[in-house]
């Protein structure tokens, strides 16, 4: 009796879905893993796909310039392309910024304004140097197809502190696409359905397809009513499913979406100041619906919203392709200079607005891509991919800001100090999140999964 009455659809009633937001204390999904201390609510993901040179970003090496144009003197590993140059020193001009001194590329000038509060990891490596298997390993754990997305898995593990939102959004807008991989390491693979995410264009009419009713909400809420009388029905006859309840809630919060998603996206309440420190008055299309996503990923974890990822804008880039926008095989200043431009100045306002509004002590911002570039040339002006040593960055929430963790070597080509592995970057977020790593996990196919595999570990010395 228990088992059969706690899918609770009696409960349903339109006027206290649609009269007041629905907040309150996140709803545990699963209880044993929350283990410390709570430092951060939520995490908004800047993912820069298409792979960052962590050469012309984070991590300057003078070396370059010196011996620039000369053969590597160390082996080269095998690349994406093998059509490797000499040493190719980084075009863009580096200087040291705030109290604790980070050098930030020309690249990210409103991004360096915030460095005393970015803990810049110089240290990360993959095991993977292919676009869409890489995209796959840094959200899920697994370099292909099949598992949960990282936002998935922290949707299961706290819940949500909004009903009438999903607890794992991703935004775009313009031409942005999903990373080369596709839209799969979005989803919520065997956990329960409801974690998948809810992807929301920030920049049209109707943010999410169908979410204007089509028809009266008396007539819709029968309709919903009538198909959860017969889930009802089916989850009697079955004796309960997971899938099956996770859908009927899928269709629930989709019925609360049609009153929370327009007010989300409707930005006339933001003052004039706040809209152009964004950019969203920029003459660069790209850099207008970029700036409107890290806006729209601050009214979200404001709304309590778990984990916002956004999505960087593909056209009009001069180099890079659809999905890894970042990856300049050649001509590497133009293109990378064209993507900081759009990704620069909605950032650092994102970081400038979180923290006027107390909302970085409880937010972590991730900033990061699936690889970096290499030291060496591909062809002349490009690099080619290097998952050997690269860098990200991490904001907000419980991390010790104006913090430089690891190294590589001169040429920044392997790490030689602090290796860490996307493993340790989501022990470290879901720590942050009061959630131990190895706790997190979902019975599939005989055996326990989760985030961090069975890897990971904390970076204890990036937090506060």
């Amino acid at each position: 009796m228990l088992a059969r009455s706690s899918t609770g659809f009696g409960m349903l009633a339109l006027a206290s879905l649609l009269t007041h937001e629905a907040r309150g204390e996140a709803v545990v999904g699963v209880p044993s893993a929350i283990q410390y201390p709570r430092r951060a609510k939520n995490v908004i993901f800047c993912y820069m796909s298409g792979g960052v040179s962590h050469l012309d970003s984070f991590d300057p090496k003078p070396r370059l310039a010196k011996e620039a144009g000369k053969p590597m003197p160390v082996k080269v590993e095998r690349t994406m392309f093998n059509d490797n140059g000499n040493i190719f020193a980084s075009p863009f001009e580096f200087q040291q910024y705030g109290e604790c001194g980070t050098p930030v590329s020309s690249l990210f000038p409103h991004v360096a304004q915030h460095v005393d509060s970015l803990a810049v990891i110089r240290s990360m490596t993959s095991s993977v140097n292919e676009h869409a298997q890489a995209n796959y390993f840094f959200h899920t754990g697994f370099p292909f197809v099949g598992h949960p997305s990282a936002g998935a898995w922290i949707a299961y593990g706290l819940g949500s502190e909004n009903e009438n939102l999903p607890g794992f959004v991703v935004l775009r807008s313009g031409s942005a696409t999903a990373p080369l991989g596709g839209p799969g390491m979005f989803n919520a693979a065997y956990l329960p359905a409801q974690h998948q995410a809810s992807i929301i264009e920030a920049d049209v009419a109707e943010a999410v397809r169908n979410i204007v009713p089509r028809e009266p909400g008396g007539v819709q809420r029968a309709r919903l009513d009538f198909v959860a009388q017969l889930d009802r029905r089916l989850l009697d006859s079955l004796d309960g499913n997971s899938q099956i309840e996770a859908a009927v809630q899928n269709y629930e919060t989709a019925y609360r979406m049609q009153a929370a998603v327009p007010d989300l996206c409707d930005i006339s309440d933001e003052t004039a100041s706040t809209q152009q420190m964004y950019g969203l008055d920029a003459s660069d299309p790209a850099k207008a619906a970029y700036a409107r996503q890290c806006l729209l990923a601050r009214r979200l974890v404001e709304r309590g919203v778990r984990f916002v990822e956004l999505s960087c804008i593909t056209k009009n880039i001069g180099a890079g392709n659809a999905g890894n926008p970042w990856d300049q095989h050649s001509d590497l200043e133009k293109g990378h200079s064209a993507m900081a431009h759009q990704v620069d100045q909605p950032i650092g306002a994102l970081l400038t607005d979180l923290k006027e509004r107390g909302l970085l002590d409880e937010t972590l911002v991730v900033w990061a891509g699936e690889f970096g570039r290499t030291p060496f040339s591909q062809g002349s002006t490009g690099r080619d991919h290097n998952p050997y040593g690269f860098s990200i960055w991490l904001a907000g929430g419980g991390v010790k800001g104006g913090t430089i963790y690891g190294a590589t070597d001169d040429y920044g080509y392997h790490v030689v100090d602090g290796a860490a592995t996307v493993y340790d970057l989501w022990a470290t977020v879901l720590f942050l999140l009061g959630v131990e790593h190895t706790a997190l996990t979902r019975r599939f196919g005989g055996r326990d999964f989760r985030l961090t595999d069975v890897h990971g570990h904390v970076l204890h010395d990036v937090l506060a």
